[in-house]
Order: C-alpha cells, then sequence, then structure tokens
C-alpha cells in the first residue's frame, strides 16, 4: 500500500469509529450536560436597582457616598449645608436606610473599597433604567391607542424614529403645555426643531385627560392614564395595567418591601414616559435634545418645594389609592354602625364620664357603667 493510501486509509473513519462517534453524539445530546454554575448577583446591585427607581435616578452614587462619608465625619450641622448639599445628604441618608448595613460597610471600608460599592449600586440603578426604557417604549404604544382604533401612520413598538413631534399622536402628548398643538405654525415649528422644548417646559401627556388650564396649572398635574399605567408597568407588574387595584403588592414594589408612591418614583416614570414618546434612540442624561435629567429635576424641586406642600400631599394621597389601595389613608374612620365605631363611641363616653365624675367608673364589657 503506497504512503498516500495509508495516509488517506487512516484519515478515512472506520465503520466501527463512525459507528461509535455515532452512539457518543446522541448518548450526549440526550443526557443532561454539566451544570452552570449560578450567577450570584452582588445585593448592592439589587439595591441599586431600587435606589435608581425609587429615591433618585440620576444620582452619581460615587460622589453621593464620599461626599456623604465626608460630612459624617466632619458632623456638619444641616443648617450650615446649602440647599443642594441638604438635598443631597438627604439622598444620601435614604441610600444608607434602603441597603442594610451600608453605613458600617463604607465606614469600615477602603477607598479603593468604597468605590466598589458606589459602582455596584450604580450598576443597579443604570440596569433597571435600561430595562424599564425598554419594556415602557413598547408598552406606551398600546396605551396611547385608542380603544378600537389604530395609529396612522402606524407606530412599531420596538423602533423610535417615527415617535416626537413627528407623530400626530406622539407630538400632541408631547407638546408643552401652554402652546397649541393643533395650531399649524406651532406644531411646524415643533416639528422643524425651530422651537427648541427645554426639559423644564412639561408637556400635555402630565396632565390628566391630557388638558392644562393656565389659570390652575395644577388641575390634573401627574394624574394621567399614561402615568398611572407605566408606574403600575414598572413597580408592580406588567399585567396590573389592565386590571382593578388588588389588595396585594407584587412585582418590583413587592420584592423591595415598596409601600407607597414617593416624590422620587413619580419623577422617575414620568421621565420614561416622556422619553418613550420622543423619537431619541437612547436614554441619556447628558443628551441635550431630550434634556431627560432637567425634566426630571424640575418635577423633583415642585414636589419637594415646602411651598407647594398642601397639592403635593394630595397628589401622593390621590397616587397611592391608584397603586397601592390597601396602604392608603391609613387613618380612615370605621363603617358607620360597624362594632369598631360602637366600641370606639363607648370609649368617648367613658372618658367623657370619668371627666365629669371625676373617675371611678368602670367601662362594662356588656355595655354598661357601674
Amino acid at each position: 500500500m503506497s504512503s498516500s493510501e495509508e495516509d488517506a486509509e487512516n484519515d478515512a473513519p472506520s465503520s466501527h469509529t463512525s459507528t461509535s462517534r455515532r452512539k457518543r453524539l446522541l448518548s450526549g445530546a440526550l443526557e443532561a450536560g454539566p451544570r452552570k454554575k449560578a450567577v450570584v448577583q452582588d445585593p448592592l446591585v439589587h439595591h441599586g436597582r431600587h435606589f435608581g427607581r425609587a429615591v433618585h435616578a440620576f444620582c452619581n452614587v460615587q460622589t453621593l457616598i464620599i461626599n456623604g462619608i465626608v460630612r459624617m465625619g466632619e458632623d456638619e450641622r444641616e443648617e450650615s449645608l446649602t440647599a443642594e448639599e441638604r438635598r443631597e445628604h438627604a439622598v444620601f441618608r435614604e441610600l444608607l436606610r434602603l441597603v442594610p448595613g451600608l453605613e458600617k460597610r463604607i465606614m469600615e471600608s477602603s477607598e479603593e473599597e468604597v468605590i466598589g460599592i458606589a459602582d455596584l449600586i450604580q450598576k443597579g440603578a443604570n440596569g433597571a433604567r435600561a430595562d424599564d426604557t425598554k419594556g415602557i417604549k413598547s408598552a406606551v404604544i398600546d396605551w396611547i391607542t385608542p380603544m378600537g382604533q389604530a395609529l396612522n401612520p402606524h407606530i412599531p413598538r420596538n423602533v423610535k424614529s417615527g415617535r416626537g413631534f413627528n407623530h400626530e399622536r406622539t407630538g400632541a402628548l408631547l407638546c408643552p403645555a401652554g402652546l397649541d398643538w393643533s395650531n399649524t405654525e406651532i406644531k411646524t415649528k415643533l416639528i422643524s426643531g425651530e422651537v427648541q422644548v427645554a426639559g423644564d417646559q412639561w408637556p400635555l401627556m402630565l396632565y390628566a385627560n391630557y388638558t392644562y388650564d393656565p389659570e390652575d396649572p395644577w388641575n390634573g398635574l401627574l394624574r394621567s392614564g399614561l402615568l398611572v399605567n407605566a408606574f403600575k408597568h414598572t413597580f408592580t407588574s406588567p399585567s396590573s395595567v389592565d386590571q382593578e387595584p388588588k389588595a396585594t403588592r407584587s412585582g418590583n414594589a413587592r420584592i423591595h418591601g415598596m409601600r407607597f408612591v414617593t416624590k422620587a418614583s413619580l419623577a422617575y416614570v414620568a421621565t420614561q414616559v416622556r422619553f418613550s414618546l420622543m423619537s431619541a434612540q437612547v436614554f441619556s442624561r447628558t443628551d441635550l435634545a431630550t434634556d431627560s435629567e432637567r425634566f426630571y429635576n424640575s418635577v423633583m424641586e415642585l414636589l419637594e418645594d415646602p411651598e407647594e406642600k398642601d397639592e403635593v400631599d394630595q397628589l401622593m394621597r390621590w397616587w397611592n389609592r391608584q397603586v397601592f389601595p390597601i396602604y392608603a389613608d391609613p387613618e380612615r374612620l370605621p363603617s358607620k354602625d360597624s362594632a369598631l365605631a360602637r366600641i370606639r363611641e363607648k370609649r368617648a363616653a367613658y372618658k367623657e364620664l370619668q371627666n365629669n365624675a371625676g373617675g371611678g367608673a368602670v367601662l362594662g364589657g356588656s355595655g354598661s357603667t357601674n
């Protein structure tokens, strides 16, 4: 046999080798493969997701923690801080409250370790924002499509280019309050970009029924159905959007023990919805076209303004009734003629009797006094 023939024979698999290989392949395909090692996410990433959604969306966590440590070490009095520093320190204290054991951990860590801690929290916040941006981008198309109708032209759920002022529906929702979208001249300037919309020029989509009253700008503000849908989608569950509010919590709210709507969570959802209606492709805090960070901060400034406390308190009560009905109005009076109401009536009568008679009366279990 020639060398070439010998090589060819050696290269060609024998029938026995071929059969064995097929058996091994079949066997390997039908057997369970090696288990993958479970990827354990650092709890700081988990807490960072909720921090970004419910405490502060655009925070530089590393700077926040380092500045917070410095203030704690110097024991600065709050009155010596500027308004901006007080807001920042309040966010820092909320972060410490949110993450169990964080204060002890950072105070015992080196500077390099502190930076690592901050990076993990930042990773969680950024990841949650990216997930929510993706989810709301698709879902918002369903929410803005009139029942039983279709958008004209059609807007794909995963495409942004046809949104913004380029589309009649999204343009009307993004039109700044105080401007008339039906005015051809205004519409043309918004579409062409001749009129630039800053982040603190709030769109009609924030208002109930998308209606703005210049004489009463608080009327319906931050009460639109679009915002309620997005909040439920983000914090309870996507399926809860089309269902009646339930007594139980689920989704992200339940995971993080969230029992009420925070001001930051409301501003966060408003920011996400506003971006989802725009044609911009990437959510970026430094994007001057969308001006998302300025929008978020302007909403937060209103909600944290002491001068607006009464209106804000009413707004937050309204929101809690929409999303967390079991926890809303915990001080509500008991139903009339209920056993609880009767017990309280008897207790009040007993106290009045004691006050008038100087004591000595005993409240009887049967409802009589002796």
